[in-house]
């Protein structure tokens, strides 16, 4: 069975899946030439541009432990929370009154993008801002508690199919957002009219995952990583499939891939930073020759590891073209509602 809306990232992201290792010696290799002597900004601060747990929050995280254990910071990279919109209200703030801000750094995702190419993030676009680095992939998970009576995606679609208006599928974002897209996917595969579909929307994944914990919702669209993060905390909830190509590997690799469960839906989530429209050439290149180092670093993986996410280091231009490509893709679907 196959999902008819196209991944968003095939072309993109699995254009460029090989980079990983050979990517990382190429960067260890350019770190050899690179331009030394940049002076680091003051107050380096990464925004987390939701609640709290959620993937804005874990990128924020891994750019503070990454940036320590290089030589670029004289302190550590301090952590802001700016919620609203789904990023929206960062977005906003950074194209207007924060535009030139030297230290600042705003996590994003592929939700961030999806976001702004579908005019979510109102009159914006993907070229206000100043894209600095991948960081690393996560993907598309399918979450219940770890009590839920369904032990397989096949289990779930079933309910779904039988009775939609019983089951509440939590996600963030609204209607034709990333994560109703992904609820979407299941519904339309269960047979369902999408419209019939009991959807509440959150302001992050943070919020879905502990409206899932409380029994508000039966069923979250969240990301993989994330969610792993919940359970190796002893959080009661459990992974019924990862919307990814093939079994992740680490602690992820006991959970399915909706794949192999006959869903077709792959949907990688890469999380990264931007910064503001007026940050200067030099600003910017001593963040992006900081990124390159940290990722060169051979205890990057194992941050990554411990997170939970994929290698994928994308920087500067290379980043710039993502987005762009993305951009371009996202443009030619369809909003099913």
């Amino acid at each position: 069975m196959r999902y008819h809306y196209r991944n968003l990232f095939r072309s993109t992201f699995f254009g460029r899946e090989r980079l990983n290792i050979k990517y990382l010696i190429i960067l260890a290799a350019a770190l050899l030439c690179s331009s030394v002597g940049m002076a680091a900004p003051a107050k380096p601060t990464c925004i987390v541009p939701s609640e709290p747990d959620g993937g804005f929050q874990l990128t924020c995280e891994l750019a503070r432990d990454a940036i320590a254990a290089t030589d670029a910071l004289p302190q550590p990279l301090a952590i802001e929370r700016m919620p609203g919109g789904v990023g929206a209200i960062a977005f906003n703030v950074f194209t207007s009154t924060r535009r030139a801000g030297p230290g600042s750094l705003v996590a994003f995702s592929e939700g961030s993008l999806f976001n702004l190419a579908r005019g979510k993030f109102g009159s914006h676009d993907w070229t206000e801002v100043r894209w600095l680095a991948v960081l690393g992939v996560d993907y598309g998970a399918v979450a219940v508690q770890d009590q839920a009576p369904w032990r397989t995606l096949p289990d779930l679609v079933k309910s779904i199919r039988d009775a939609p208006r019983s089951i509440a599928i939590g996600g963030s974002g609204t209607i034709n957002g990333r994560d109703w897209m992904r609820a979407a996917s299941l519904a339309e595969l269960a047979g369902v009219d999408i419209r019939t579909m009991r959807f509440v929307a959150f302001e992050g994944g943070g919020d879905c995952m502990a409206a899932l914990v409380g029994g508000h919702v039966q069923v979250c669209m969240n990301d993989a990583a994330t969610t792993q993060t919940r359970i190796d905390r002893g959080q009661p909830v459990r992974l019924l499939a990862v919307y990814a190509k093939n079994r992740i590997e680490g602690e992820l690799s006991s959970v399915p891939t909706a794949r192999e469960q006959g869903f077709d839906i792959v949907w990688p989530v890469v999380r990264g930073v931007y910064m503001g429209p007026d940050v200067s050439d030099a600003d910017y290149a001593f963040w992006a020759d900081a990124f390159q180092k940290a990722m060169a670093q051979p205890a990057y993986q194992n941050l990554l590891t411990s997170n939970h996410l994929q290698p994928y280091p994308l920087v500067g231009d290379e980043l710039m073209k993502f987005v762009h490509e993305h951009a371009v893709s996202v443009a030619k679907e369809r909003e099913p509602l």
